[in-house]
This record gives structure tokens, C-alpha cells and sequence, in this order.
């Protein structure tokens, strides 16, 4: 599936951030949230399709709130609270101007956020075998 390659590879490129480089280089901070902003946009939207697949009709259409919740509810996200943070930070991420709002945000995409998007990755990817759809 195309929408669970994309995020994959978004992803993969998120893992390889050096945090430690993060604290002291602002190009390098700026590309790690920029990452994280692109990999959990494509992560709510692969949620929406492969929630579709499992015949859930309310993902049709939704906030990515509302997929989020959804995705909640059928099991698919299992923190509800690191998804709404990532969301609310994900929101936010332009309008970080603040050193120690920086730090905060390249400390939950490393403890919090990288785990939580390594999880769902692994969860889509039993949810397409489940149903049989192909993953190439």
C-alpha cells in the first residue's frame, strides 16, 4: 500500500535523527520537527485508509482528531494521550519561537512520539495482513 510505504519512509528517515546533534545545531533541530510534522501527517492518514479497509465507516471523513479517537477505539492506536499530545504539538510546530519550547518538542519526538509512530507502523502493517491486502 502506497499511504503505508510513504509513512514507512518518513519514519525511517525520523529514526535516523541524532538527537544529541539536535540540541546544538538549529538547522538540524528544525529538520528533525520537520520530519516528525511530515511522518505524523502521513501516519493519521495511512490510520484513516487501513481503518476503511476494516470497514469502519466513520473514517471516511474526519479530523485527524477524530481519526485518532477512531483508531483508538478499534485498537489500532494504543496511547490515546502521546497521539492527542502528538497532534496538539504537530498543531503548534510552526509557531515554536521559544528555545525551551524547542527542547521540549525534540524531547517528545525522542521518547514519546518516535516510539509511538514505530508502534502504529508495526500495528498497520498486522491490520493489512489481517485483511490480505497485498503490501507491496
Amino acid at each position: 500500500m502506497k499511504k503505508l510505504d510513504n509513512f514507512t519512509n518518513c519514519l525511517d528517515v525520523l529514526k535516523k535523527a541524532d538527537f544529541e546533534m539536535a540540541y546544538d545545531n538549529e538547522i538540524y533541530r528544525t529538520g528533525v520537527i520537520g520530519q516528525f510534522c511530515l511522518t505524523f501527517e502521513l501516519a493519521w492518514k495511512v490510520l484513516q485508509a487501513i481503518l476503511r479497509i476494516h470497514g469502519a465507516e466513520e473514517a471516511g471523513t474526519g479530523s485527524p482528531r477524530e481519526i485518532l479517537q477512531l483508531g483508538y477505539r478499534f485498537g489500532f492506536v494504543e496511547d490515546s494521550a502521546v497521539w492527542l499530545a502528538m497532534l496538539k504539538k504537530h498543531n503548534t510546530a510552526a509557531h515554536l519561537y521559544n528555545e525551551d519550547e524547542i527542547d521540549e518538542m525534540i524531547l517528545l519526538i525522542r521518547d514519546s512520539f518516535l516510539p509511538a509512530l514505530l508502534g502504529l507502523e508495526n500495528t498497520l502493517r498486522e491490520k493489512l495482513r489481517e485483511v490480505g491486502e497485498d503490501q507491496e
